[in-house]
């Protein structure tokens, strides 16, 4: 996974309903700013800024603020996770992932359905971003099935983790019920996992959403975690019961 808070210098004990919510259960959480507004994404990072050490900035608010997006995360003191989804030829992705990586973020996703050459293209332009910055290597994830796609045939899953780890990737971004089997087909890659949703709660359009408890159960290593808070009529107070369902 990306550097923990206490190697990169900041660290924020949040208090959730029972106590403290230690850093360990902080940085494996992710807050997805699915918003195309950088103030109002901006503010409520800043609200959750105790419950959760990693943000996601996804298409929508990339598209919105570009490289400030990351950036205003970045001094905020979260790990971002640019959840981009490249998939084009191996020379555009080297390329626009070396922009990326220059820019301070912990995560990066491609598309495992781009190919192993893509995948590699777009490993080393990040990590040539990061050192030409002076920053550690980010995490490459390859996106292996999205979580809204029910009717993924079995044999897709096991062929792309095989071509992440080919490519050199990092991490894998996929289902709970994926983990286990990524899991064991790449026992060192960092397990990312959105479509979490507390017990009862809507799955909206991820059809294969779980618990948080069910995730870290699975292997998963990084909960993505949206709608759920970030929908909720109160935010805090849904972080807050989140995280206490974990037992922290």
């Amino acid at each position: 996974m990306g550097p923990t808070e206490a190697e990169t210098g900041v660290g924020v004990e949040g208090t959730g309903s029972d106590g403290p919510v230690v850093d360990d259960v902080r940085r494996r959480l992710a807050l997805v700013l699915d918003l195309d507004d950088l103030v109002e994404a901006r503010r409520l990072a800043q609200t959750l800024r105790p419950w959760f050490g990693v943000v996601k900035v996804g298409l929508e608010l990339y598209s919105a603020a570009g490289p400030d997006a990351i950036e205003s995360m970045v001094d905020l003191g979260y790990d971002v996770f640019a959840d981009l989804k490249f998939h084009d030829i191996p020379t555009t992705v080297n390329r626009a992932a070396r922009v990326v990586g220059s820019l301070g973020v912990t995560y990066l996703t491609m598309h495992a359905f781009g190919g192993v050459e893509m995948l590699r293209a777009g490993v080393d332009g990040l990590a040539d971003g990061a050192e030409k910055a002076g920053l550690e290597p980010p995490t490459a994830l390859a996106v292996t099935v999205l979580t809204s796609d029910a009717g993924a045939p079995s044999h897709i899953l096991p062929k792309r983790v095989a071509t992440a780890i080919e490519a050199g990737c990092g991490g894998l971004v996929c289902a709970v019920s994926d983990a286990r089997e990524a899991r064991l087909l790449g026992p060192r890659l960092t397990i990312v996992t959105p479509g979490i949703r507390p017990a009862g709660a809507p799955t909206h359009d991820q059809a294969r959403a779980a618990t948080p408890q069910e995730a870290f159960d699975a292997g998963a290593d990084l909960l993505v975690i949206g709608r759920a808070v970030t929908h909720a009529p109160d935010p805090v107070v849904a972080a807050a019961e989140l995280v206490e369902s974990l037992g922290t």
